[in-house]
């Protein structure tokens, strides 16, 4: 390990105050939340545009950092005189100069994988194949950015002798600093598409930003089908290097000369060997081809390679958060299992704070060969450091390793299926379980016995593409401005705690719910972020008080009941309340002429405290009622002035909503609220290319039957065959919320990556549709909403909003919360 004194000297700092320099350093942090072992930590405190990591030294040496990189001058930090200080020019940049210098002391095969689409798939597949011949390094997950490439290499050590990582960008001029930093002696150049184009001119440009990490490669494999990519290749930096590229043409390395693709599976004839891949799909064969090659160059025989991808299996880059047994939740991770992605998901599994009791079920690790006796010990230190307190392991390694394991509960079996027999007796209540295992264990049956037994439709919803639309409204505002998170009925359908508990991660500052009940839901399950509540009643009052919800008051009724409730509680100094404005929208609100009356009540009431003042746009989506915002806007600016005036605290203002936020910039104030913009959807277009789709409604096709000409389907037997019809049944009715309007043709669904029509009246639990030009089968999925079948263009197809689609998807239908 390197000392901290050692790197100070490597990073050339403006200044440094070295108290403790023998100080060894073998983590590296830039995000405070993720904190492991703070004895070993050096933090990286990075400026952002939102957020700046100075602000979390303080928490950090409390917690027993003694390490920092800091761009901020070092006289601020002298009464921490126990810690050591590191003052350079940019964070980001120090970081990546330290990953580069612990990459030179490593002489090994390095392969760095760039492209568009399929890196990390190509990462994990190379991973699976070569687990049992190399000691292995990769990237975790998808660390390929500008700071995800330095971690990665830092994880680099001496037991290693195969290091694979990814290297992603986003705009020109960046690949330069990551190329240094991996350094690859093998390249891979995976598909090359639209992704991550918005910064570069045309594909061209963005291909040649790409190839500059193989600027010192000594192998490069690629496609040569693709005519740019070829020519990029024929340059004179690239002659030198040993190009093996496969393809169709006759120009190829490694020539196709057949390739056979039946359902499951597809036989590439390449020379006179043929491979087998199990996958059907464009893009899988062509990510396993570049294996292939790989594992050609390696010199692997022909039998060899196909015994090795036949054990492939599709990578899902992400883990599901599904409800499982006794009010807990399964976090399914088991599509691959290496040291650095277990601290991943770890990371995430102690991020669920509703629950106190934090479960882990793991595998041997078969993708990184035999784990060592100190590894056993570090891993059983790592578990323990984030919150675990039940572990479950699987394996003979772990098996004959047990006693280095000191948790609380522990359970060790040498099979999944000794596992499997035991689950009943194993107590699992209220409860974050993460199960994630190597391939090869089958740890989804561990799931299918852990999650609720469910309806076969399910709405899935990305975190990842909430944070995205928050942080894109986050991107429009002061770094000062707070963001009121709507999160009402439950979370637009979408669900509630597992959403919110994301929110909370990534620092919203408010939530909104429209009713009590809601509120106090989330309390019961340990979200303790600030509530407003929009629908305050005089009945909950109470609830709301003993809940420590806060609440709209919005006329002087509503202000007496409150008073009211909070005279029991002699207890109590100080309460927060919020006063809604009416601007015009004219539902509900203190008008201009309440104003004297209404301050002069808050004043003789000590206890009241008044958190914000809030009023509501009417339009704000719509141009041609700018000027009717415009003038709510300013009745808004003036009796917020007016009652501010006449309390010596700071008072929160807030009055835009998703449209506003972008539309109205003047309206920000101190505060803005994001409602369906959370969620994907917006009425402004120009915002609207900037968000995720957050919710994918599928099921899967349990029944076919063909039916002649003149048969009828369904209820009032709307439909007639005008041909021999392939008529598909789907378990989705308006029972589960799915609109009785889109059936009789009107609406769609992707089936086979094809849209085909909904026959018949949409019954109570299931739907048919017409598969008569489609190849599917009983079991095959069905995408009902989704990126290719918007949720927002359905709604407008039937007269509706994507609120009134999203609000009304049922509870019966199980809520899978995907992180990618």
């Amino acid at each position: 390990m390197i000392t901290i004194q050692e790197i100070a000297n490597l990073l050339d700092a403006n200044c440094s105050q070295i108290s403790q320099p023998q100080l060894t350093i073998a983590e590296l942090l830039y995000d405070s939340r993720r904190l492991l072992s703070p004895s070993n930590t050096l933090f990286f405190a990075i400026k952002t545009d939102k957020n700046d990591g100075h602000d979390y030294i303080p928490d950090l040496i409390s917690k027993g950092v003694r390490n920092f990189v800091i761009t901020e001058n070092c006289n601020r930090w002298t009464p921490f005189n126990d810690c050591n200080f590191i003052c350079v020019n940019d964070s980001v940049e120090a970081l990546q100069k330290l990953a580069k210098y612990h990459r030179t002391l490593f002489n090994i095969p390095v392969v760095g994988i760039t492209g568009s689409n399929g890196k990390t798939i190509v990462k994990e597949w190379l991973t699976q194949m070569l687990a049992e011949d190399f000691r292995i390094v990769a990237s975790p997950n998808s660390y390929n950015s500008q700071i995800g490439v330095p971690f990665s290499v830092w994880q680099m050590a001496t037991s290693h002798n195969l290091a694979i990582f990814e290297a992603g960008i986003s705009r020109p001029k960046e690949m330069c600093k990551i190329a240094d930093i991996i350094r690859p002696t093998i390249g891979i150049l995976t598909n090359i598409g639209s992704a991550h184009a918005q910064f570069f001119i045309d594909e061209k440009e963005k291909l040649e930003e790409k190839i500059q990490l193989f600027r010192n490669a000594d192998v490069i494999i690629y496609n040569n089908d693709n005519e740019l990519v070829s020519n990029a290749f024929q340059r004179k930096q690239f002659i030198s290097k040993k190009l093996l590229s496969w393809g169709r043409n006759e120009r190829a390395t490694y020539r196709i000369y057949a390739e056979n693709c039946e359902r499951s599976q597809t036989t590439v004839t390449i020379g006179s060997h043929e491979f087998i891949i199990p996958f059907a799909d464009s893009a899988s064969v062509e990510n396993a081809l570049h294996c292939i090659v790989f594992l050609l160059h390696l010199g692997f025989s022909t039998a060899e390679i196909n015994r090795k991808l036949s054990r492939l299996t599709a990578v899902y880059m992400r883990m599901e958060v599904k409800e499982a047994v006794n009010q807990s939740v399964v976090i399914n991770d088991t599509y691959s299992l290496d040291y650095n992605s277990l601290r991943v998901a770890l990371d995430f599994t102690k991020s669920q704070i509703r629950y106190e009791r934090k479960t882990v079920i793991l595998s041997d690790f078969a993708q990184v060969g035999t784990l060592k006796e100190e590894d056993y010990s570090a891993l059983n230190q790592l578990l323990k450091s984030n919150g675990v307190t039940k572990f479950i392991a699987v394996g003979p390694d772990f098996f004959l390793h047990r006693a280095q394991f000191d948790i609380t509960e522990t359970h060790f079996f040498k099979e999944t299926s000794e596992l499997l027999k035991a689950m009943n007796h194993i107590d699992f209540q209220n409860e974050a379980i993460l199960v994630k295992g190597a391939r090869t264990y089958g740890f989804e049956q561990v799931v299918d016995v852990l999650q609720l037994r469910s309806h076969r439709t399910i709405l899935n919803v990305s975190l990842p593409a909430v944070v995205n639309n928050l942080n894109y409204y986050r991107s429009l505002i002061s770094p000062k401005t707070k963001v009121v998170a709507m999160v009402k009925a439950q979370c637009y359908g979408l669900g509630d705690v597992e959403l919110i508990n994301e929110l909370q991660y990534h620092n919203i500052d408010y939530l909104a719910v429209a009713y009590t009940d809601e509120g106090v839901n989330f309390r019961k399950k340990n979200i303790k972020l600030p509530i407003i509540v929009l629908g305050a009643e005089g009945e909950s009052f109470e609830m709301m008080i003993q809940y420590g919800l806060e609440p709209e008051l919005f006329n002087f009724y509503s202000f007496t009941e409150f008073e009211k409730a909070l005279s029991h509680h002699p207890e109590i100094e100080e309460f927060k309340i919020h006063l809604k404005i009416d601007t015009g929208m004219h539902r509900i609100g203190f008008r201009k002429e309440d104003i004297p009356e209404l301050v002069a009540r808050i004043q003789r009431n000590s206890k009241l405290k008044v958190a914000s003042i809030f009023s509501h746009l009417a339009a704000a989506e719509d141009p041609t009622e700018d000027a009717f915002t415009h003038s709510q806007i300013t009745y808004f600016k003036e009796i917020t002035e007016e009652i501010t005036s006449h309390f010596p605290y700071p008072i929160l203002r807030h009055i835009a909503n998703t449209a506003g936020i972008s539309r109205f910039p003047e309206a920000h104030f101190d505060m803005v609220r994001v409602g369906i913009g959370l969620y994907g959807f917006t009425s402004v277009p120009s915002d609207q290319t900037h968000l995720q789709h957050v919710a994918t409604l599928k099921t899967l096709i349990t029944h076919v039957r063909t039916i002649g000409v003149g048969e009828t389907v369904g209820y009032n037997r709307t439909f007639s065959a005008q041909q021999p019809t392939k008529v598909g049944i789907i378990p989705l009715g308006y029972a589960d919320g799915f609109p009785p309007e889109l059936g009789k043709g009107v609406g769609h669904v992707i089936v086979k990556g094809r849209h085909v029509p909904i026959i018949g009246k949409i019954c109570m639990d299931m739907a048919m549709i017409d598969l008569t030009d489609v190849d599917a089968a009983e079991g095959d999925e069905v995408i009902v909403y989704g990126d290719d079948n918007r949720i927002d263009d359905i709604a407008a197809s039937i007269g509706k909003i994507p609120y009134h689609l999203l609000t009304a998807i049922s509870k019966r239908v199980p809520r899978i919360y995907v992180v990618e």
